[in-house]
């Protein structure tokens, strides 16, 4: 008689992770110390080697930047190696969609024979953030990688994540590695070069995070919009630090740093923004697409009775007053079977995350509420409500 024994055990750990997010200005003047302090740490008797991969709208930007830090390195050069001329090359979503442009950025780390305690610096949006991770988790299983954005979507929102991804077979971040960061430093006078158009853009998350999680930050959002629709210094970082707060906030309190779970508040209104990238070609920004999409769900939110009316009215009056434009001829896409083209991008959100969909929603200003299901219809009402108010201020 055969007797079939099965004998389980399970293998259990804990790994804590803990990353500085440092704020400062003139991160490489030589007199400041925070960038030479960040990647030395505890170690001050090690010459740490790095490579530094910069956004060319950055570089072009801020036309001083790499000689910047070639002087900087060198005033510090008893703690740090820049082991080749920081390289440029091209931000936004081209980097995210190129495959050539990830394997040169492979091949770099190859040439310089980087280590796992070796250093790649990305300075830029989140699209070279993202691609420049994606690549530095994947080299040697993983070379420390350390995030200087220069953008207030990057900023605020995805430099403190723990997400890399690239784009592939026509999906926004398709491919990607959850890793977090060895380090996030915001200089704010980055966000000074950038053209109005990224300012307005990355200002998308922070009323994103305000409506699914702080009223009083939206409420401040009103109250300060004229200061930030000019930019104002002041009223821009405060923004950006309040938003990065709560961003990290969620991160713990959610307790799935790594997406293990369904339910994603800090993505309110990204169903339809991932979609809206990829059918525009990229045409819109990340943000313009965000904002586009909480009008679409904000108004969605009323229609489902989870949001009081007129509510979503004061979430579109804010966006416009910051400068979003929230229409997209994109919205009335159809595929070849005659079917919406935006509305693929629920099924898009339901694979990404596990294939059981939950989508926040608004059940008041500060408030989300997450729902397993969303009905077709009323989301093309909601559209339609959207190309109303865009006819009537047009006329």
């Amino acid at each position: 008689m055969n007797t079939r024994l099965t004998d389980t055990v399970y293998q259990s750990f804990q790994v804590n992770y803990r990353f500085p997010v440092s704020f400062t200005s003139k991160l490489f003047d030589s007199s400041n110390p925070t960038f030479k302090n960040t990647l030395t740490g505890r170690d001050t008797q090690k010459k740490h080697r790095l490579v530094c991969i910069i956004d060319d709208g950055v570089a072009a930007a801020c036309p001083s930047l790499t000689q910047d830090i070639q002087n900087y390195v060198s005033t510090y050069s008893e703690h740090l190696h820049l082991v080749r001329k920081p390289v440029v090359i091209p931000g936004g979503e081209t980097v995210k969609n190129d495959t050539e442009l990830r394997q040169h950025i492979q091949q770099l780390l190859v040439d310089t024979r980087l280590d796992r305690h070796s250093y790649v610096v990305a300075i830029g949006g989140g699209a070279l953030l993202d691609t420049v991770g994606f690549v530095s988790a994947i080299a040697h299983r993983g070379i420390r990688h350390v995030r200087i954005p220069t953008t207030v979507l990057a900023q605020s929102d995805s430099s403190v994540s723990v997400k890399n991804g690239v784009n592939c077979y026509d999906q926004k971040n398709y491919m990607g590695t959850f890793t977090p960061p060895f380090a996030v430093i915001n200089d704010y006078d980055f966000i000074a070069a950038l053209p109005d158009r990224d300012k307005i853009s990355g200002m998308a998350e922070a009323i994103k995070v305000a409506l699914v999680r702080d009223n009083r930050f939206f409420d401040w959002l009103e109250k300060h919009h004229a200061k930030l629709a000019k930019f104002d210094p002041d009223a821009m970082q405060y923004m950006i630090r309040r938003c990065t707060e709560l961003h990290m906030n969620e991160i713990v309190q959610n307790n799935d740093p790594f997406e293990t779970g369904s339910p994603r508040p800090l993505d309110f209104g990204h169903w339809a923004a991932h979609r809206l990238e990829t059918l525009t070609r990229y045409k819109l920004k990340h943000g313009e697409a965000v904002a586009i999409g909480m009008a679409l769900d904000s108004r969605y939110s009323v229609l489902m009775n989870h949001l009081k009316p007129g509510a979503d009215e004061r979430v579109c009056q804010l966006l416009e007053r910051l400068g979003f434009e929230l229409w997209n001829d994109a919205l009335l896409q159809k595929e070849k079977t005659d079917t919406w083209s935006i509305l693929r991008g629920i099924s898009e959100f339901n694979e990404q995350f596990g294939g059981e969909l939950s989508i926040t929603l608004l059940s008041d200003l500060g408030k989300g509420v997450d729902v397993n299901a969303m009905d077709e219809s009323r989301i093309l009402n909601a559209i339609d409500w959207l190309s109303y108010r865009q006819s009537q201020m047009a006329a």
